[in-house]
């Protein structure tokens, strides 16, 4: 079994920043690539950014120069950091990852169970 833990969402105004954190935990023998997508109400979810074991990156890019992801590896741990946040940015956000687990050949995609992050004043 493997669990995606995410934390840190909340309110915060606008040019304001937030740091996330998601933290995989179970019957681990190494995460591959995680993401970070988000949902806002209405709206299809999308992907916000992701980062391989070996960290590399991508954004979207309406997050591009604003928000930073990275990862502890030795922790399983995925890491975003939104600065100069916007109302739009206001979603529930999800951590994403593909992880093999012990005694097994293949990866496997899990999903955390989201955190709500709100921009508002």
């Amino acid at each position: 079994q493997v669990q995606l833990v995410e934390s840190g969402g909340g309110l915060v105004q606008p040019g304001g920043s937030l740091g996330l954190s998601c933290a995989a935990s179970g019957n681990i023998f190494s995460v591959y690539g995680m993401g970070w997508y988000r949902q806002a109400p209405g709206k299809q979810r999308e992907l916000v950014a992701t980062i391989t074991s070996d960290g590399n990156t991508n954004y979207l890019d309406s997050v591009k120069g604003r928000f930073t992801v990275s990862r502890d590896n030795a922790k399983n741990t995925m890491f975003l950091q939104m600065n100069s946040l916007k109302p739009e940015d206001t979603a529930v956000y999800y951590c994403n990852a593909d992880v093999r687990q012990r005694n097994q050949l293949l990866y496997a995609n899990y999903w955390g169970q989201g955190t709500q992050v709100t921009v508002s004043s």
